[in-house]
């Protein structure tokens, strides 16, 4: 397939040097990014007739519009490019983990004087320590809930001085050690911190060790309630490390990494073994992939994105089978850990039985997910015959849009827009609009109609560019829906008509209310409501949106509610105005969090002194 003219003149300019290559589409958008030892050569592969490319590659190649390139010293500053524009531009033909947001961590802020442990979704250079990543946020908490009882971090934002006159209620339930009252010293309160993320690298034998000799100490003391506390402690680790599989005696530090693959989709499991023991893991799903995709270019696909995110990189990664790019993929890894990084391929022995064990548990949860994913299909598509079948429509109603409003009295009015596609959230195409025309009394009917007006004007201008080349609608307004639903009755309906006839869409877009009181279905023109019975998926689907735009809606209000209360808190301080009121929120993200933070906080803020700072401590007292 030759290099259609308009890339003629970009192919001859390739220089010959190492880099990445960004493929785009008419559109403007990033649809494959790839990395070359020389530029030339790769791309113009590409436009080469043979019989050797995929499917995905001549599709690919059909939708070329443009090329850019960059330009680096060396094939390894080429793969970390590579890789940094992935993650930055998701395009459509990479493959790539399958999750459009950052993987979740926990992170110990070790940089502080008494430490505490959260949940982030990105690792910054700060001093903590990082751990993961993990596939969802659930199982991270779930980590902590067992950590937390084993050893009782803080969680509050108080300023540690050893001399509160009480703790709080979770010391009271043996979840906090409660250093704000000294019942625990800085040392030991770090000490303890060092063990919990010892437990979570896998070396729980020089804890529990430690933890007996302190043990026998307290008791020779005659410090028996100390002693007792250190028993339980011990109890509490020896208990979940029953639970971890011994892999091997020979302290083992390793990740296993096996795929398995069926119709187009594709499950990497992921083994932790740390001293020996099977200490977690984790499957991962990829996306971007057809059936022709080879095995080891997909390993290695997931092994530079993977490592990437992950908080550590272990001495040896065992494999099934060689990768592709091993030479330069092992010499990055090397310099992700600063020493020596093994990739191996196991032939016989507990390795090779390893990767088996993994290879299994991949092709297992791949089953478990294509039969969950079965069984949800199936029941969306009842849901949505159901509907189509109960409100008589034309045809099944596979987008859905959903409309609620939130206020105070009238203050912060927001309307959210919730999407569901094929009965199944979509996310990326919510939003939210901060009503503008209703100001004093609380006018829910008018605020519906503005959210609704403003959403279909949007629709209209897209319209009006969809043929315009370089032009980027918003896609979450382009497309009509198949059913517009209003949360509330009759009166929110009414406006939702009178909105889709001034825009001539009336015969287009049906339209429904669903009345919270007795989960009531309103029809334009129908003066009896449809009452769908209780156990129909029809109503649940129905429920599930209306829900859903109802917790979008409230966190929007809330949100804006929060902001104004931080303004109007902030008024009365000296010295501050919209600049450094903006400055706060966007460091602190609420009031409460800056009347909680300590005057050396306030003052790692941009434009906010130590004076200043403690001004605004002392005003918000």
């Amino acid at each position: 397939m030759s290099a259609p003219e308009h890339l003629q003149e970009t192919l001859r300019t390739l220089p010959h040097s190492p880099g990445c290559y960004l493929m785009k589409n008419a559109e403007g958008t990033v649809i494959y990014v790839g990395k070359a030892v020389n530029l030339s050569n790769r791309v113009r592969s590409y436009f080469h007739n043979s019989a050797q490319h995929s499917r995905k590659t001549r599709r690919l190649v059909r939708e070329i519009a443009a090329i850019e390139w960059i330009v680096v010293d060396s094939e390894l500053e080429a793969l970390i490019l590579e890789m940094n524009l992935i993650k930055r531009y998701r395009p459509k033909y990479n493959v790539k983990l399958k999750d459009d947001k950052r993987y979740p961590y926990i992170k110990v802020h070790w940089q502080d004087p008494f430490p505490k442990v959260t949940v982030t979704r990105s690792m910054t250079d700060d001093g903590a320590r990082y751990f993961g990543p993990y596939a969802s946020v659930w199982a991270v908490h779930r980590t902590l809930d067992v950590l937390r009882r084993i050893f009782p971090y803080l969680t509050c934002n108080r300023e540690i001085t050893g001399e509160d006159p009480r703790a709080c209620l979770y010391h009271d339930i043996k979840l906090c050690a409660a250093p704000c009252i000294g019942a625990i010293s800085q040392q030991d309160y770090r000490q303890m911190i060092a063990d919990l993320m010892d437990f979570l690298n896998g070396r729980t034998e020089p804890i529990v060790a430690r933890l007996r000799q302190e043990m026998l100490q307290a008791s020779d003391a005659l410090r028996f309630e100390r002693a007792a506390a250190l028993r339980d402690q011990i109890a509490a680790i020896e208990k979940i490390v029953e639970k971890q599989k011994i892999i091997s005696q020979k302290h083992l530090d390793s990740d296993v990494i096996a795929l398995a693959r069926e119709e187009g989709e594709a499950c990497v499991q992921v083994f932790f073994i740390r001293s020996g023991k099977l200490i977690g893991r984790e499957y991962f799903m990829l996306d971007g992939l057809d059936a022709e995709e080879d095995e080891r270019t997909l390993l290695a696909e997931f092994i530079k994105q993977f490592y990437t995110e992950s908080a550590h990189v272990p001495r040896q990664v065992l494999l099934p089978h060689d990768i592709e790019e091993a030479n330069i993929i092992r010499q990055w890894l090397n310099s992700r850990r600063g020493q020596k990084v093994e990739l191996l391929i196991p032939r016989r022995g507990e390795k090779r039985d390893l990767v088996r064990l993994a290879q299994d548990n991949a092709a297992e949860t791949l089953q478990a997910l294509r039969a969950q994913w079965a069984a949800n299909a199936h029941k969306q598509e009842a849901a949505l015959s159901g509907l189509q079948s109960a409100l008589g429509l034309s045809k099944p109603p596979l987008r859905m849009e959903c409309y609620d409003i939130s206020n105070t009295q009238g203050t912060a009015i927001v309307a959210s827009m919730v999407v569901f596609q094929r009965g199944v959230p979509d996310k990326k195409r919510y939003r939210r609009f901060n009503i503008r025309s209703v100001q004093g009394a609380p006018d829910d009917f008018a605020s519906m109609e503005e959210a609704l007006r403003r959403r279909f004007k949007r629709w209209r201008a897209a319209q009006a560019v969809k043929d315009t080349p370089g032009a980027h609608p918003d896609p979450a307004f382009s497309v009509l829906p198949d059913l517009l639903i209003v949360d509330g009755g009759q009166g929110q309906l009414s406006r939702a008509v009178k909105v889709l006839e001034d825009f001539d869409l009336r015969e287009q877009v049906p339209v429904i209310g669903l009345a919270k009181q007795d989960e009531l279905v309103i029809l334009p023109g129908r003066e009896a409501p449809l009452r769908l019975p209780r156990n129909a998926p029809a109503l649940h689907l129905l429920q599930r949106i209306r829900d859903e735009a109802h917790r979008f809606a409230i966190t929007a209000h809330r949100k804006k509610r929060a902001k104004i209360a931080f303004a109007s808190t902030l008024d009365n301080i000296p010295g501050i105005g919209p600049q450094k009121r903006k400055a706060l929120l966007r460091h602190f993200g609420s009031v409460e969090a800056v009347r909680q933070a300590r005057v050396e906080e306030l003052a790692r803020v941009d434009g906010i002194s130590t004076r200043l700072a403690e001004t605004i401590k002392e005003f918000m007292a």
